[in-house]
């Protein structure tokens, strides 16, 4: 019986595809990627051939889109000068440690998921050209040591055949094909695909197996195959940069960049095994394959298209059916201001487990990898809390088969995730890094940057967020405003929702000479929670009234809203009424998330395949992110049916 519906469903699918023959036939190869013995059209690894008529639009290795003209000071290439990038995070982004949590109780799944979207869909390719942020010691609000005297930034490669001169101003290329398919898992070329699968890596796809090789359940480490410098490149930061045995091997090269991004990549790993796992046997390792492939990176769809997006208030119009007219291709606006929420990522990640989870040798484990273990005071039955910084979690893909990933995923839902404001937390803004000096072992310096002969630096990711949108030649804030169908601000106090933009008079902790060189203008007055009610700074206050408003301290950085910086007014606008976007980015993500809905052939509604599965398979893609996590993962708890929203907190009083 088995048998008899593989068959059909083989004839099936053929005839499904066989009406877009003609078309096809008229399409350059890469528009008609198929695999040997699958009945079906195989979408591309690298996003070629999604458009019949255009087969390189939405391409890895193309020129990001752009909705404005590139902003150079010489008009081709040349960086727009402005404030320094340290200088504005210490007066705009510094959170003093007090770090505002979602006023609508979103989860850190969101920063999660949209981290490991980012991942699947954008990222610029790295030059050489460096062009460090200058680090002024003697800045009155520095709180932070940098030896090296400035934070590392490169600027991004040059697209070739641009910046050559007036008329063809410098461009930018996206390395990941522009759609939502899963590429962060399964990688966007063949040898890495195959390396990532089970079988041979002889360079014979044929030969490839069914599942994704997954090692106790689990990533491969680079080692996996016995050759750790045969394996596919990854990004190495921190104790990784000496230790790449330790690294694990993911479809894009970030997998290692934190433990919640690895453990997003590893669930879905974990579901294409589960898929495969179901599929009878008389299918083909390929048919298995991609009959899993096609699940996953509609799963993925269906996840951020109906529980990420309206989780953070994004409403898109009706979908209407494929559009080939539209170019799915990451427009750069997006790519390098819209898209960037660093201050939603925490600092930390909370867990609770019961107090047998962990045997006294895993407890220590935790605990020499800088992972906090302690009892809950008074839980009956007996529990444990475990608190992983990110310093902790970051490059430490260990992080994720020592905590387990259960409780790991499990815990992101379990808590709010940071406001998206403009208050980014430490762990990002300043993290230091060791940079060895002559004769110094760099495994030393990775662990404790201010050991003699090493030099500190600071690495912070506001600062760089600035400096990468100048690189870019991004537009400014009124500009892009205008290009997004939005009126301009003229004051400050309209960019943040703000009475004043003038500093106080009557504060005696607040120069009057020259406030904004002055600390005392970043101190909270005053915290509030979810409910209104006044709160401290650890009982996870949603909204905080600071000596200064952010109005006033930007109009003394900038003098003019014409001169702001479009990330910085970006971040520094109020939300709009059920989001948590203020008004310029909602409407960044609207237009882009649109596009790559409707531009993309392979959209989950627009696939009759999914359909097919179903029928002949009983495998579905409708799956939320909550039954992921239960399906691949042993229960240990209970999970919200809505993972991107944590438990309502109690009140205060």
């Amino acid at each position: 019986m088995e048998r008899t519906r593989a068959r059909g469903a083989r004839t099936y699918l053929a005839a499904l595809v066989a009406g877009l023959a003609i078309l096809a036939a008229a399409a350059p190869a890469s528009a008609r990627t198929r695999a040997s013995g699958v009945g079906f059209e195989v979408e591309s690894l690298n996003g070629s051939g999604n458009n019949l008529a255009h087969p390189t639009w939405g391409e890895a290795g193309t020129v990001y889109q752009r909705m404005t003209t590139p902003r150079y000071a010489d008009g081709v290439g040349e960086m727009v000068e402005g404030p320094n990038a340290r200088y504005i995070s210490n007066r705009v982004y510094n959170s003093l440690g007090v770090d505002l949590v979602s006023e609508r109780d979103v989860s850190q799944w969101v920063w999660v998921w949209g981290q490991f979207l980012d991942h699947t869909f954008g990222r610029a390719e790295t030059g050489e050209e460096e062009a460090p942020i200058p680090f002024n010691a003697s800045d009155p609000l520095e709180s932070f040591t940098d030896t090296l005297g400035s934070i590392p930034f490169n600027r991004d490669a040059v697209a070739p055949g641009t910046g050559t001169g007036p008329g063809n101003p410098r461009e930018q290329v996206n390395t990941m094909g522009s759609y939502i398919d899963a590429a962060s898992v399964y990688g966007n070329t063949q040898s890495r695909l195959e390396w990532l699968r089970t079988g041979p890596d002889d360079g014979n796809p044929a030969k490839a197996g069914s599942k994704l090789l997954l090692p106790h359940n689990y990533l491969p480490l680079a080692t996996a195959r016995h050759n750790v410098y045969g394996a596919p490149s990854m990004v190495l930061e921190g104790a990784l940069s000496n230790n790449p045995e330790n690294s694990i091997v993911a479809g894009d090269v970030r997998g290692n960049e934190n433990a919640e991004l690895t453990g997003a990549t590893t669930l879905l790993a974990r579901e294409h095994n589960r898929i495969v796992a179901k599929l009878p046997a008389s299918l083909s390792s390929e048919e298995k394959f991609q009959i899993a492939r096609r699940v996953v990176a509609a799963e993925e769809q269906y996840i951020t298209f109906n529980e990420f997006l309206p989780a953070v208030g994004v409403t898109l119009k009706p979908y209407e059916g494929y559009e080939p007219s539209v170019d799915s291709e990451l427009e750069d606006e997006f790519a390098v201001i819209g898209y960037r929420a660093h201050s939603m990522v925490n600092g930390e990640e909370n867990l609770v487990v019961p107090a047998t989870y962990y045997r006294s040798a895993q407890q220590s484990k935790l605990r020499s990898m800088g992972i906090e273990v302690k009892p809950v005071a008074g839980s009956k039955p007996a529990k444990l809390e475990l608190t992983i910084s990110q310093n902790a979690a970051f490059f430490d893909p260990a992080v994720v088969s020592t905590v387990g990933l259960g409780p790991l995923l499990s815990g992101l839902a379990g808590e709010p995730g940071y406001k998206n404001d403009e208050q980014i937390d430490n762990s990002l803004r300043s993290v230091l890094f060791g940079i060895p000096g002559p004769g110094t072992e760099p495994a030393t310096c990775d662990a404790e940057p201010t050991t003699p002969g090493c030099f500190s630096v600071v690495e912070d990711l506001g600062a760089i967020d600035i400096q990468r949108a100048r690189d870019t030649g991004m537009p400014s804030y009124n500009e892009l405003r205008v290009a997004a169908g939005l009126t301009p601000r003229t004051t400050f106090a309209q960019v943040t929702g703000e009475s004043t933009e003038e500093f106080p008079t009557n504060d005696p902790l607040v120069s009057l000479t020259d406030p904004i060189e002055d600390p005392h203008i970043m101190e909270f007055t005053s915290l509030r929670n979810y409910y209104g009610e006044p709160v401290g700074p650890n009982e996870r206050p949603v909204s905080g009234t600071r000596r200064t408003t952010l109005a006033a301290r930007l109009k003394a950085i900038y003098g003019s809203v014409e001169n702001l910086d479009a990330y910085v007014g970006m971040v520094a606008e109020p939300h709009v009424t059920g989001s948590d976007l203020g008004e310029l980015q909602l409407a960044l993500w609207r237009k882009q998330f649109e596009a790559l809905r409707d531009g993309d052939r392979f959209y989950y509604l627009n696939d009759p395949e999914l359909a097919a599965i179903e029928d002949h398979y009983g495998i579905s893609y409708k799956h939320s992110l909550t039954e992921l996590i239960e399906l691949n993962t042993t229960k240990y708890g209970s999970l919200p049916t809505d993972a991107f929203f944590a438990p309502t907190p109690a009140r205060a009083h």
